[in-house]
């Protein structure tokens, strides 16, 4: 990826470029980029907080970092009101800016308030990706990681390739933005993007309004890529405007003859209406292929379908009509903003008429916090992420789809190619233009006083202080507690939803979820060997896709876990799980998973002097088998001084004690 002076670049090259602190631009080695803005949410951003406590910072570094609560916003009880009430004390204190409950979904209203073409922006929430709609190098990382950008340290990721993804024709009618990542889902499943940028060029992005660019750029992170990247054009200056933010547009774009390290074309006049099925959003299919299937609910909204656009192209699909008796159809809108313009378009009046469950502005459904379907019933969701149990119901059947689709299912009660609608109902398909006069709320947005000094945080009594993790022993045996298969996702590791989510600020309380999902015996059974030694978990490919949320790294660290063998690694999970000090290893020989057994007690000896010498392979020996494997790691020195300590807030805190 390095380049000759003069050479033509792409905009990921000039983005990463023009914030590389550290390191060279050769994909798979670990690079620094000075980070611009942040972006934390409540499910998150209560450990971020923390772990600033933690650090001793005075005020964030950064040019603007901003909380949102968007996540938790149902308050069944205390909890929930009582971190709200620690973010907004946490945010004066350290200089943050903050958006109120209700004020809407972090992605969304980033966009439209704080985006900046040319800027880079590391979130607490692995959606943050959203953000390359704008021009953005916007990269989703664990909280410590923002933690650290806040305090003026560089984000260290790895290198990725760039795979460009040339845009040609035009979306036919009831085919949408959705449909396109979901192309490029059922082209390449979730794994495919692993190690790479996405980069969107060509004609046919001429096509592609700025809200359209944010869902492709937000599900970028269910294929695994690092991030997504737009250029800034003349679109992005239309929204900017639109925003009453004109001001902060600059033209980003590649130069011509840039190149790519992978090349791929879609044609966006092929692309029909596509479907994820329960319980991947890889497991892609044409709506065609499961038309007449029958369904329970609907829920429309979601960072991944977040625009004035897409509420209003379902409210003209169900406008004079009524939704099928039997379907709960529910509303959530992404941002308190888009709900005026709604009210005031007339066609939140039309979703209500048609039988709508208008919800508050936020993530809710998404994440598990309300909304929960029956029990093994079909629910259509507008939404990026279908992993098992996610919607807050163990056994259920989650689908992803387009605004189009979801409208059109509502409809007639059964999982219904949009396209139908014009021989069901003479309908002609929406299209709707972005409003001439948008009403601009920035109202809920609470900017930080000019000083944090004395300042207390608020803690209510479910607020624990992080616990302390002692450095890396020479030296681990334990029992492989837990053994699981391929695409684990942090959902079933540390599960979100109205029943777990509110302890997000008690590591102790929320440890009692771990695994959940998977064997609700493990929390009690790591618990029994945590002061013997600890444990081991082993996993297939892409353990720990999905979410950011670092807790699915500090709750087993808590019982006790000391490494992961796996297969492979999704991006963020493995690093979330380097700045707690566990160890993340890979088989060498991949076939080694198959001779392992739950409860065998493996042993790896000499590790800090296996660590330290990244040409040594490490040896793992099974004593209850009498077998031994080798493992590798990717772990740059930088990473293994961090395993070495236990994690990455004792290396801070040592950093500022010698300062």
């Amino acid at each position: 990826m390095g380049r000759a002076v003069g050479s033509e670049r792409n905009v990921t090259q000039k983005l990463i470029e023009d914030h590389l602190v550290e390191g060279e631009m050769t994909p798979g080695t670990e690079i620094g980029l000075r980070i611009d803005q942040t972006l934390t949410q409540d499910a998150t951003g209560t450990v971020v907080m923390l772990e600033l406590e933690a650090m001793e910072l005075d005020r964030v570094r950064t040019e603007v970092s901003v909380q949102y609560v968007d996540h938790n916003l149902l308050q069944a009880d205390f909890r929930n009101a009582d971190d709200h009430l620690f973010l907004h004390s946490a945010c004066q204190r350290f200089g943050i800016w903050y958006s109120r409950p209700g004020n809407g979904i972090s992605h969304a209203v980033h966009m439209q308030r704080f985006g900046r073409p040319g800027a880079t922006v590391a979130g607490s929430d692995s959606h943050t990706c959203a953000a390359g709609a704008l021009g953005m190098l916007a990269i989703g990382v664990g909280g410590l990681e923002v933690a650290l950008a806040m305090a003026g340290e560089p984000l260290h990721v790895t290198m990725p390739e760039v795979w460009g993804i040339r845009l040609v024709g035009e979306l036919p009618d009831w085919v949408s933005a959705k449909d396109v990542i979901l192309e490029l889902l059922r082209r390449h499943d979730v794994k495919g993007g692993r190690g790479r940028i996405l980069e969107y060029h060509g004609p046919g992005l001429q096509h592609l309004r700025a809200m359209d660019r944010h869902v492709i750029a937000n599900m970028g992170a269910e294929l695994g890529a690092t991030t997504s990247v737009f250029p800034s054009d003349d679109e992005v200056w239309r929204f900017l405007s639109s925003e009453g933010r004109g001001d902060a547009w600059n033209e980003l774009v590649a130069d011509d003859g840039a190149r790519y390290d992978i090349d791929e074309e879609i044609d966006l006049s092929t692309i029909e209406p596509l479907i994820a099925k329960p319980s991947s959003p890889g497991n892609v299919v044409a709506v065609r292929e499961v038309d007449g299937e029958s369904i329970y609910q609907v829920v429309v909204g979601s960072s991944a379908n977040p625009g004035l656009r897409d509420f209003a192209t379902v409210a003209e699909i169900v406008k004079g009509r009524h939704v099928a008796d039997q379907i709960s159809f529910d509303v959530n809108p992404t941002s308190r903003q888009t709900l005026e313009n709604l009210m005031a378009d007339g066609h939140a009046l039309a979703l209500i008429e048609a039988g709508a469950r208008l919800h508050q502005a936020g993530c809710m459904g998404c994440i598990g916090m309300g909304q929960a379907p029956a029990t093994g019933q079909n629910s259509l969701r507008t939404m990026p992420r279908n992993f098992p149990g996610r919607s807050g119901t163990r056994e259920d059947k989650v689908w992803l789809c387009s605004p189009e689709t979801a409208a059109a299912s509502a409809l007639t009660g059964t999982i219904t190619d949009p396209r139908r609608l014009e021989e069901l109902y003479g309908m002609q398909a929406p299209r709707v233009e972005p409003p001439e006069n948008l009403i601009v709320d920035a109202e809920m947005l609470l900017p930080p006083p000019a000083s944090g000094e004395g300042i207390e945080l608020v803690k209510g009594p479910n607020i624990a202080s992080l616990p302390d993790f002692e450095p890396l022993a020479d030296r681990i045996e334990g029992p492989v507690l837990l053994k699981v298969g391929d695409n684990i996702s942090t959902d079933e590791i540390m599960p979100a939803g109205e029943r777990v989510l509110p302890y997000r600020s008690n590591i102790p309380k929320m440890a009692e979820f771990v695994f959940d999902a998977v064997d609700e015996s493990f929390p009690s059974r790591a618990l029994e060997v945590r002061d013997a030694g600890g444990h081991i978990v082993v996993g297939g490919e892409n353990y720990g896709q999905g979410s950011s949320r670092e807790h699915a790294a500090i709750a087993p660290r808590f019982l006790g876990l000391r490494a992961v063998i796996a297969k492979n690694f999704a991006r963020i999970h493995w690093q979330n799980l380097v700045n707690f000090g566990i160890l993340p290893l890979e088989f060498d020989d991949p076939a080694a998973y198959d001779r392992i057994d739950q409860d065998d007690v493996l042993v790896l000896d000499g590790l800090r002097e296996r660590l330290g010498d990244a040409g040594r392979s490490l040896v793992a020996e099974n004593t209850t088998k009498g077998e031994r494997f080798d493992l590798r790691h990717h772990l740059s020195p930088r990473q293994v001084e961090v395993i070495l300590a236990g994690g990455l807030i004792p290396i801070f805190k040592a950093r500022l004690t010698k300062a």
